[in-house]
């Protein structure tokens, strides 16, 4: 009741934050007349100052009126271009780790060298975040001479960089990367054999370029690390011809049945089901396949593989369309990335998704894998000490960041007034009077010399428009994921006069639309120009420049809404740049995904009663605000998801900051010999509670189980029984003690024959690797669990309770685990003398093994993009190596080595 009048007294939270940092913008620009007066060589000594400054416990909000000024001169000299007030506003709001909400073509590349530069005085290194390769080489060539001129290094890295050269990027003052990389480079560090192999510093400041794309948009799926898991090719090949056989069932809008069938979609969830007909009618026919035995259930415990290979192929076949979600390219199944429209190389669908599509389409099918390492982009960006973003849509999910990330918006005011008309979307009854609607406007504009620009929400839309226009005889590009190679080419001359461009979504994000096209582009593609062929394309881009701001500027085409208001309003943001004139529209059907799932009803009704003819379009703000309804209710539904893959990524994380830190504290370490010697102790501690319970009578020892476990565990042959047959005062404490002795004793001898150094040396591998081989079974593990753990809910039991329950226990396992296996392997090992450079030779072979066989999930990359290498500078230095352990190490499944006949996990790889 009392908000509206506060904030007409007080003025909004935003304006008050850009009325508090516009005093500082006032106070940088008394000192532009002091750093115009400075040399250049005086002005890049500004730098060593303030770092000095720095080091003698000046803090960087001090600093920030003069490096800001500094910045802003450095800018004029160096690239001609002068930070505006309120671009200074905006690197404020980045300093203070907020996200800058700032409109197309406001210039935020350029807002983004300021806060770099002063929090790069601290010398802890700032990544630059962007959404992709190109971008990151781009801008970080384009701000490399102003950085450089202030006497600041620039690193990029990339997929496939030389390792050498990405640990050179990492060590320079400022690193651009993707978050992809970024991402992966913390996996892959957290799985190095060495200090040496490591690339990332501590993670300190990070900018994220379009942080609505990194930090929503691709929050919702994981970053993994993955190595390859068993074949079942034949099995998704078997599955694939069983599945086109299945009927779907036909339900009303309040969910009755109007025809049987053998599953049913909801397409609000995007989630297919078997029904009770479908179940029988798929057991039927894997029985006789020869899959399933004879009045045997699919839901069987030794059966799930199978239930889920029928969940993937059906998945496959009936949510997931070709040239929508994917296209097919190169004998690959390639992902779109549902915001861009751009292809995902390197990415694949976990729990089989990928393998059934690829069956489907009749493509090779990839082996599938097992997680090595996984995070996700929420965990790995709230790492860093100070985050901030840019991006020209942020305020409709202010919430999100402020509840996840911890981050506020704050809306830049624009340069200059925005001159863009949004007209009021049309709504049609059928697709095909609303493509018919687009290209007449489309023709409209051609014939006033407008640019167009159209937006499709599909690979298959954007070739439906751009076959409608090749019979209309119009001229134009298309820019989508099968031609992402050209992007940057068409949209530099997408705002020439009377230019056609149909996108999908926001491909070509990041690069501005320039009224008339580009005439950097134009130079640049001449070998060497003369200045009077310079000066010609400017004269001619200056006509064309004009030409089309009388005509009224960009027009964007939207061919329908997109499920998010901010895909919409990104769209939008394309026209009308920097004052520039420009206009927005956006055509709507009743057939349209969002409209028939979401808001079809309605609208009808509201159509109906209105009378409406064939090809007539409605445009009203009742239509508008059910749309907006609409999105707002599956913003709310994605919201969800990924708040719940955070909490139950949560819990994963602390565990994994346990293991990474316990990882690190090993690699940090030069000996290990205390932390092995704490360990045999408490294993074997263990292994004779196991067999001789604390505080137990003498009848109640297992002194025949103690003597086979010490033999099975530690290779020790001790007579126990014989022990305490000779001595009658050999009790519990004092059997203990002489047992550890003789474990001590025995590991002595073995450090005397092979060497103190080198066996310290082999003691931190067989660590590491442990720990490694025991993280990536319990990653394993908790897939399982996590993918269950709903079926709780139908015992009246919180699943998200369960899980932490559960997850707590298995991380207590996996650390006894990691002691016992380790001092297992040690105490088993044989010690033979090998020449170091064999030693040196087999490391890297195993090394390059390991890294061949990995693959990155949500990667640019394919694959692996250089070796992980182990250790050698510590095999250079040993003497000796050890062999393999005596016996072959047992699954936690298989029988006990013992002879009791129960499994190991049972027997002795229980934990007490």
């Amino acid at each position: 009741m009392f908000a509206p009048l506060l904030r007409k007294l007080f003025g909004s939270k935003n304006e008050r934050e850009v009325k508090r940092m516009t005093k500082a913008v006032q106070a940088i620009n008394v000192l532009e007349e002091q750093m115009v007066a400075l040399s250049d060589e005086q002005l890049r000594g500004k730098t060593e100052e303030f770092k000095a400054r720095f080091a003698q416990g000046e803090s960087l909000d001090k600093l920030l009126p003069e490096a800001f000024a500094v910045a802003r001169e450095a800018g004029k000299r160096v690239m001609g271009m002068r930070h505006f007030d309120v671009q200074l506003i905006g690197g404020m709001t980045l300093h203070e780790g907020k996200i800058a909400e700032m409109r197309t073509g406001e210039g935020k590349t350029l807002v983004g060298t300021l806060a770099v530069y002063l929090n790069a005085l601290a010398g802890k290194g700032v990544h630059v975040v962007t959404v992709n390769d190109y971008l990151a080489r781009r801008d970080a060539n384009w701000m490399r001479p102003l950085y450089e001129f202030l006497g600041l290094s620039v690193g990029v890295v990339s997929p496939f960089q030389d390792p050498t050269d990405k640990r050179a990027a990492y060590a320079a003052d400022i690193t651009y990367g993707t978050n992809n990389e970024f991402g992966f480079d913390y996996l892959r560090d957290n799985m190095a054999f060495s200090l040496e192999d490591k690339f990332q510093r501590e993670l300190n400041f990070a900018v994220v370029d379009e942080v609505d794309s990194i930090l929503i948009d691709e929050a919702r799926t994981p970053l993994i690390i993955s190595g390859p898991a068993e074949d079942s090719s034949r099995l998704y090949l078997q599955m694939n011809q069983l599945i086109p056989r299945l009927k779907r069932q036909l339900n009303s809008e309040d969910g009755e049945v109007q025809e049987e069938g053998h599953y049913s979609i909801d397409e609000k969830a995007r989630q297919v089901e078997l029904t009770e007909q479908g179940h029988q009618f798929i057991e039927d026919m894997l029985s006789q396949a020869g899959l399933l035995a004879e009045g045997e259930s699919l839901y069987s415990a030794h059966n799930l593989s199978l239930l889920t290979h029928v969940h993937a192929a059906l998945r496959a076949h009936t949510l997931f369309h070709r040239n929508v979600e994917y296209i097919v390219q190169d004998n690959q199944i390639l992902l779109i990335d549902e915001h861009t429209g751009r292809t995902m190389p390197g990415r694949r669908l976990s729990e089989g998704l990928h393998q059934a599509i690829e069956a489907k389409e009749g493509v090779q099918i990839q082996a599938e894998s097992q997680t090595l390492a996984s995070t996700t982009f929420q965990n790995y960006f709230r790492l860093y000490g100070k985050l901030a973003g840019m991006t020209g849509t942020a305020d409709t999910e202010a919430f999100e960041f402020r509840q996840i990330y911890g981050l506020d918006v704050v809306v830049i005011p624009t340069n200059k007034p925005i001159a863009r008309k949004d007209f009021n979307d049309l709504v049609y009854l059928t697709q095909e009077e609303k493509y018919a609607a687009v290209i007449e406007d489309i023709k409209q504009c051609q014939a006033e010399g407008r640019p167009v620009l159209v937006g499709t929400a599909s690979i298959e839309s954007s070739e439906y428009v751009s076959q409608l226009l090749v019979k209309a005889g119009i001229e134009h590009k298309v820019l989508n994921a099968k031609y992402h190679d050209k992007e940057a080419e068409i949209i530099a001359q997408a705002g020439r006069p009377g230019a056609v461009t149909i996108a999908t979504n926001m491909a070509g994000r990041g690069t501005d639309i320039l009224l008339g096209g580009n005439w950097e582009v134009e130079i640049a593609a001449l070998e060497n120009p003369s200045d009077e062929q310079v000066a010609k394309i400017k004269a001619e881009w200056q006509k064309r420049h004009q030409q089309v701001i009388e005509a009224g500027g960009l027009h964007v085409i939207a061919s329908e809404r997109h499920e998010s208001r901010r895909i919409d309003n990104q769209l939008r943001g394309r026209a009308g740049r920097q004052g520039d004139p420009g206009s927005s529209r956006f055509y709507l059907s009743l057939e349209d995904n969002l409209m028939r799932i979401f808001a079809s009803d309605r609208v009808k009704n509201f159509m109906k009663a209105l009378g409406m003819q064939s090809g007539e379009a409605i445009e009203h703000r009742m239509v508008t605000n059910a749309i907006e309804k609409a999105q707002r209710k599956v913003e709310g539904r994605n919201f969800d998801i990924r708040k719940q893959l955070l909490e139950f990524d949560d819990v994963a994380n602390e565990q994994r900051k346990v293991i990474y830190h316990m990882r690190n504290s090993l690699l940090a370490a030069e000996n290990v010999g205390e932390t092995i010697a704490e360990f045999r102790a408490e294993v074997l501690a263990r292994t004779i509670d196991a067999h001789i319970p604390p505080q137990s009578l003498p009848e109640q020892w297992d002194i025949a189980g103690l003597e086979a476990a010490l033999q099975a565990d530690f290779g020790l042959h001790l007579p126990v029984q014989q022990w305490l047959d000779e001595d009658d005062k050999l009790y519990e404490e004092t059997l203990r003690e002489r047992i550890l002795a003789e474990l001590v004793k025995a590991y002595e001898e073995k450090e005397e024959l092979a060497g103190a150094e080198a066996l310290r040396s082999f003691e931190k591998q067989i660590l590491l690797r442990v720990l490694d081989d025991l993280w990536k079974e319990h990653l394993s593990t908790m897939d399982h669990l996590r993918h269950g753990i709903h079926l709780r809910g139908y015992a009246q039991k919180n699943p998200k309770q369960e899980y932490k329950r559960e997850s707590f226990a298995l991380f207590q396992e996996l650390l006894e685990s990691i002691k016992r296996d380790a001092i297992r392997v040690l105490c088993h090992v044989q010690v033979r003398r090998e020449d170091p450079a064999e030693e040196e030779e087999r490391l890297r072979r195993e090394a390059e093994a390991l890294a061949a066989r990995m693959q990155f999930q949500h990667a640019a990359a394919p694959a692996l993009d250089q070796p992980l290498e182990t250790a050698d500078e510590e095999g250079e230095a040993a003497q000796v190596a050890v062999a393999v352990r005596q016996e072959p190490k047992v699954g936690r499944n298989e029988p006990c080595p013992c002879g009791s006949g129960k499994k190991y996990k049972h027997c002795h790889g229980q934990i007490s």
